[in-house]
């Protein structure tokens, strides 16, 4: 991953690949259903954002996310919590 790419660009481009869409519009308030995903995708997606990021995201805590906005934010939350050690 380019130090340049944002968490949110790289989310982007694994969802795109994921869901076989040219062009998403990640708004604050989107969810991966709202680009037609069903659950086998959003599982797809979440382990290639655990891949690519080489972190690990938690069950519990991804029920509490309701939109993209804050997944990208958990994941930011993850990759600086891996940075520290």
């Amino acid at each position: 991953m380019s130090v340049n790419t944002s968490v949110e660009e790289t989310v982007k481009k694994i969802a795109q690949r994921i869901l076989r869409k040219k062009d998403i519009a990640f708004a604050p308030t989107t969810t991966f259903k709202d680009f037609g995903a069903d659950s086998l995708d959003i599982v797809q997606i979440l382990v290639a954002v655990e891949d690519t990021f080489d972190i690990e995201l938690d069950d519990e805590q991804l029920r509490n996310i309701n939109d993209t906005a804050g997944f990208i934010a958990y994941i930011e939350s993850k990759i600086a919590e891996k940075n520290k050690k």
